[in-house]
């Protein structure tokens, strides 16, 4: 087992890896920017480095100066936490270079997943079911123009590389193919340094399903169950929630099968969720894999019992995985609302000083945040501020803890997204679990009352 981490990530990712070192007897190491200096994760790592200013580009994306604090303190693994360095075959090359052990996948199963034409063919070949779709990327209209014809409009047009909405446009006719074609070239040029994209067949109103997947060095693999996803605005999710009403236990197993018998074709080892899009009918087809911890695993954590930050730090280790397929059970239902420190009608940014903070915790109710009172939430990082998670029995449960947790939630000196969760919490057609990817862009043009949480 390792003795010493150094986690590359801040705020509350990088205090969940240490919450699960310190049960592991392992010793922490922080790396900050000049705007953490004091943040809670570097109060409560055991060694601190800073490795640069404020902006990312010169600090949590500094690959050397991650690498020369890890070097300097003597640690010999590296935790990538998510977002940043997270999905960087790059990060994980040099590592190995280094003799430091990364807490992920192999840097050449994150340089496959991480081309999504590459990682499609890859998906294929495994037996996953795809959308109808080009082979590869494609690099002129002509060429779009004819995989378009081919598939059927609507298209959604996709950057080979990264995520998150960008380099992403929909197209409903041959007359704006070209136009959006270009736009999201230029688009995944300029947020990844790759203008490469694909086409393939648009889903209307699918539900976003996807499963985490575990696979240590030894062959061993299992999953841990669905998250749904669904609830989106502009590709990024808002609330998830675990297991999803959409599956039925049959349907779960078999997609559990599927993406096990993947994550082994792909010799993949550590955490790693495969996302889904699922239509009206049921049908499953492959979006992605995501080859580090996401956001969302709490809901896992919770339905399943299983902590899958220790399961990351023990496969990287070389242990085996401590439990089999057989072993995994799922009980109650989880949730999760991202608190976002942004305007909830408008949702600007609100950075800045949080004078109170307050999130009562009761039974079922778990909290993953950096805040505190006299906080700083800084304008050069993501404006997530914190995850409230709870669990019920059953979802009527889940939900009626997470409503009164967000009504009792006090959060003071910027406004956040916790009365936009509140009213989302109240729709019909959330609490029927009719989702789908366009449930908000239905929600927000819904007439409705004032807000619920003007408090919050």
């Amino acid at each position: 087992m390792f003795k010493k981490i150094l986690i590359a990530n801040r705020g509350e990712i990088a205090l969940r890896v240490i919450l699960a070192c310190r049960e592991l007897g392992i010793r922490t190491v922080a790396v900050y920017s000049e705007a953490d200096e004091n943040s809670l994760h570097v109060r409560f790592a055991d060694e601190d480095v800073c490795i640069g200013p404020a902006r990312s580009a010169d600090s949590y994306l500094n690959v050397p100066a991650i690498i020369s604090a890890a070097e300097i303190t003597g640690a010999d693994a590296i935790h990538p936490g998510y977002g940043f360095l997270s999905e960087s075959s790059y990060l994980a090359e040099v590592c190995e270079a280094c003799h430091i052990r990364f807490i992920g996948p192999d840097p050449n199963v994150i340089k496959l997943m991480g081309d999504k034409a590459r990682a499609r063919r890859a998906m294929k070949k495994a037996g996953v079911p795809l959308l109808p779709g080009s082979d590869g990327p494609v690099d002129s209209e002509e060429k779009a123009l004819k995989w378009a014809k081919d598939i059927g409009y609507p298209v959604i047009i996709k950057a080979v590389a990264g995520g998150g909405g960008r380099g992403m446009r929909i197209v409903r006719s041959a007359a704006d193919l070209g136009g959006a074609l270009r736009t999201a070239q230029r688009e995944a040029e300029a947020a990844f340094g790759v203008g490469d994209v694909y086409i393939e067949t648009y889903l209307e109103n699918p539900r976003h399903i996807e499963f985490q997947v575990l696979g240590d060095h030894h062959g061993n693999f299992v999953h841990l169950g669905e998250r749904e996803c669904s609830i989106q605005r502009r590709h990024q999710k808002l609330v998830e929630e675990s297991p999803s009403l959409g599956l039925t236990d049959k349907v779960r197993r078999k997609m559990g099968g599927i993406v096990v018998d993947a994550a082994r074709a792909v010799q993949y080892t550590n955490a790693g969720t495969f996302e889904f899009l699922m239509d009206q009918d049921g049908k499953f087809y492959f979006m992605e894999v995501n080859t580090r911890l996401q956001v969302e695993h709490p809901v896992t954590e919770m339905v399943t019992g299983i902590d899958i930050v220790k399961e990351q730090i023990r496969i990287a280790a070389g242990e085996r995985l401590s439990f089999k397929q057989s072993e995994v059970t799922f009980t109650g239902h989880a949730i999760e609302c991202r608190i976002n420190a942004e305007d909830p009608d408008t949702f600007a940014p609100s950075p800045g000083v949080i004078h109170a903070f307050s999130v009562p915790g009761g039974p079922g109710v778990r909290v993953d945040t950096f805040a505190h009172a006299e906080c700083t939430v800084s304008p050069y990082y993501d404006s997530l501020v914190a995850k409230i998670i709870t669990h019920g029995r059953d979802r009527q449960e889940a939900i009626a803890r997470m409503r009164r947790t967000l009504e009792m939630t006090v959060i003071e000196g910027i406004r956040t997204s916790a009365p936009l969760h509140l009213k989302i919490l109240g729709d019909p057609d959330f609490v029927a679990g009719r989702l789908g990817t366009g449930f908000m862009d239905r929600f927000a043009a819904r007439p409705r009352p004032g807000n619920l949480a003007e408090a919050v």
